[in-house]
């Protein structure tokens, strides 16, 4: 599942070659999670504005005199975008479900599962993007973003802070893989009730998800099945895992077997040596 570094990657990947561009031409596939929301036709002759990104969704501002404000995108479970520059325009395949023909190039959803979304809103702020984004929490790079933000978040919770982690509404970024590093690098055993973090430890696991999602974008996400971002090139981070994906592998600091367990329907990869409760 694209998690935000695989989205800001992507974002990056096209943002500069499509801002600026005149819509010729909208296409829709299958239908994905909700509906577009307008008629496709209506988008022709908008002109692009600067790619923005909030969570995992991606802000395609478009203006136009008849038309003003945006798509929202969404990747799902599988989804990736692609663009290719120039005026060929590629066959679509069964799995490519919303083209936005430009004069710059054509940027492509493709999605074999369909959850992913592409929906009209006339504003950020207005719905249906105000209600999709309500429950987001504050970016990992925001400076607001630190130990005590994260201690208030987690106070009274009784759920494993793994899961706290994944739940988004504290920050987001923290996926799976992302979340699994950070507890390692932080040294906190992920089956820790949340409302037992320390505000010290709080501290510590802040600084670690945003050192872990940085490395990730450096990285150019993670490709664990299809990754690739708008390019086509796939992420690198899972070579740097530490703990994900190493189950019965020696740690890297101590050499104890990495455990695995299930949290909420997802694994979990951690040293019982070097993470604590």
């Amino acid at each position: 599942m694209p998690e935000l570094p695989e989205v800001e990657v992507t974002r990056r990947s096209f943002a500069d070659a499509i801002e600026g561009a005149t819509v010729l031409q909208a296409r829709l596939g299958k239908p994905l999670r909700w509906p577009l929301g307008l008629s496709p036709e209506r988008l022709v002759g908008a002109r692009v504005g600067a790619v923005s990104r909030r969570g995992k969704y991606l802000w395609l501002p478009l203006s136009r005199p008849a038309v003003s404000g945006g798509l929202l995108l969404h990747l799902g479970m599988s989804g990736s975008l692609a663009f290719t520059p120039g005026s060929a325009t590629p066959a679509a395949g069964i799995h490519d479900h919303f083209d936005l023909q430009t004069d710059r190039g054509l940027l492509r959803l493709t999605d074999p599962r369909r959850f992913g979304a592409v929906v009209w809103s006339e504003a950020v702020a207005a719905n249906p993007a105000a209600k999709l984004l309500s429950g987001l929490g504050l970016e990992p790079f925001d400076p607001r973003f630190d130990g005590a933000h994260l201690h208030a978040g987690l106070h009274g919770r009784r759920v494993a802070v793994k899961l706290a982690l994944l739940a988004g509404d504290i920050v987001v970024g923290a996926g799976n893989i992302y979340a699994c590093e950070a507890l390692f690098l932080a040294g906190i055993d992920p089956r820790l009730a949340a409302a037992k973090l320390s505000r010290p430890r709080a501290e510590r696991l802040a600084q670690a998800v945003r050192s872990v999602l940085a490395q990730a974008l450096e990285a150019g996400g993670t490709t664990l099945r299809d990754f690739k971002d708008a390019h086509g090139v796939a992420g690198s981070f899972q070579m740097q895992a530490r703990v994900y994906g190493r189950e019965g592998q020696p740690c890297l600091s101590c050499s104890t077997p990495i455990r695995r367990i299930v949290q909420g329907q997802r694994s979990t990869f951690f040293c019982p040596q070097c993470q604590k409760r």
